[in-house]
C-alpha cells in the first residue's frame, strides 16, 4: 500500500459535518466514512442497524481492538453547515459528535503510526433518539476492555452522569358543560395539583451527583374551552442520580391526583479515568449504559454542551486538535493497564 499523506483533523470534521445525518438519516455520513477510512487501510466492518442506518465497527490490524473509540454520527435538527471564523468551527455536529470523531480518528492514525494495533473505533447512528445504534453493537462485542464514548466534556474526563427518568402523569375527570363545573371534575386542576405538590418533594441526592432534577416538559389535557376537562397529562422528564426506584417511591404522593407511566429510564453511569486530566461530573446522559458490553466505560471529548443543540453549535480549533493527542494519551494509559494476551 503506498504511503498516505496525512490528514487535517478539522479538514474531516467539516467534511463529516456538511453531510446532514440528522436521526434518522445518518446513512449517506456512515457510508461517505467507511470509503474514507478504507482508503486509509483501515479494516471497516458495517453493522446494520435498520434500513440503510448502519455502525461502522473499525480496527487497525486484523486482532480484535482491546481500546475502543466511540461517538455517535447522528445529529439533532435542523441541519447545517460548516463554517470557520478564526479559532472556531461552526456546524450541526461540530462538537456533538462530529468534530470527536475525528479528533477519535486522528488519535487511530497517531497510535497506528507508532505500531500500535490493539485500538479501534465504533462509531454508531441514533444516540440523539433512541440510542438504536448502541443498542445493535451492544448485541455483538468484540472483546474489547475499554470505550472510551466522545461527548463533549471540555476536554475534561467523566466521573459519572445522570441518568434520566421520564415518567407520565395522568389524570382523570368528568366532562360536564363549562356553566355547571360543579356537575363535572376537572383533570386539568388534579394534574395541576400533583405538578405544585412535587415542588415540595425531597428528591433523591447523591454526594457525587447531587441532587436529582426535573423538567415539566409537556402538557396535554382538555377538549374545548367550554367543557369541563376529563383528561390531562404532562411528561416529566427527571435527570436521576440513583436507581430510579428510589425516586419513584417518593413520587408516591402524587397519585392522590394522578396515575404515575413510566415513559423512559437511562440510568446513572460511573466511570474510569486515567491521570493527567481534569475530571468533572455532567448532568447529561450518553451511549454509555447501553454499550455495557464494549469494557469499562470512560467519558471525553472536546467542546461544551452548552453550545450543543444549539443554532450556535461550535467547538474551538485547538480543543479539537489537543483533543487528538488527548485520545491518543488516554487510549496508551488503558493500554499499559491491558493485561498481555500473548
Amino acid at each position: 500500500m503506498a504511503a498516505l499523506t496525512e490528514f487535517d483533523v478539522v479538514d474531516l470534521a467539516q467534511s463529516l459535518i456538511d453531510i446532514d445525518s440528522t436521526t434518522p438519516r445518518e446513512g449517506q455520513v456512515v457510508r461517505w466514512l467507511a470509503a474514507w477510512l478504507r482508503g486509509r487501510g483501515y479494516n471497516v466492518e458495517e453493522q446494520p442497524v435498520e434500513g440503510d442506518r448502519m455502525n461502522l465497527i473499525v480496527t487497525v490490524g486484523a486482532e480484535a481492538a482491546r481500546i475502543v473509540l466511540s461517538t455517535h454520527l447522528d445529529c439533532v435538527p435542523p441541519f447545517f453547515p460548516s463554517r470557520l471564523e478564526g479559532n472556531l468551527l461552526y456546524g450541526r455536529g461540530a462538537c456533538d459528535a462530529k468534530g470527536i470523531a475525528a479528533a477519535q480518528i486522528g488519535a487511530l492514525e497517531q497510535l497506528r503510526a507508532a505500531g500500535e494495533t490493539r485500538v479501534g473505533a465504533l462509531f454508531v447512528v441514533g444516540e440523539e433518539r433512541g440510542s438504536h445504534g448502541a443498542h445493535a453493537a451492544n448485541r455483538t462485542p468484540r472483546g474489547s476492555t475499554y470505550l472510551v464514548d466522545g461527548e463533549p466534556t471540555d476536554n475534561r474526563l467523566g466521573l459519572a452522569t445522570r441518568g434520566v427518568y421520564r415518567v407520565r402523569l395522568k389524570a382523570s375527570g368528568r366532562a360536564a358543560h363549562s356553566s355547571h363545573p360543579e356537575e363535572g371534575e376537572s383533570a386539568i386542576e388534579k394534574l395541576l395539583d400533583a405538578l405544585v405538590a412535587l415542588r415540595s418533594i425531597e428528591l433523591p441526592a447523591d454526594p457525587t451527583l447531587g441532587r436529582t432534577n426535573y423538567t415539566v416538559a409537556m402538557l396535554e389535557g382538555g377538549v374545548a374551552p367550554n367543557v369541563v376537562p376529563p383528561h390531562a397529562s404532562a411528561e416529566v422528564n427527571f435527570r436521576i442520580v440513583g436507581p430510579s426506584h428510589d425516586l419513584r417511591a417518593v413520587l408516591q404522593p402524587l397519585t392522590t391526583w394522578v396515575t404515575i407511566e413510566d415513559v423512559v429510564e437511562v440510568p446513572p453511569v460511573r466511570m474510569a479515568t486515567v491521570p493527567g486530566f481534569e475530571t468533572a461530573v455532567f448532568p447529561f446522559t450518553t451511549d454509555i449504559p447501553f454499550l455495557d458490553a464494549w469494557g469499562d466505560p470512560l467519558l471525553f471529548g472536546p467542546g461544551s454542551v452548552l453550545v450543543a443543540h444549539t443554532d450556535d453549535e461550535h467547538v474551538r480549533i485547538d480543543d479539537l486538535r489537543a483533543a487528538t493527542d488527548h485520545y491518543a494519551r488516554i487510549a496508551t494509559a488503558l493500554l499499559n493497564q491491558v493485561p498481555d494476551q500473548s
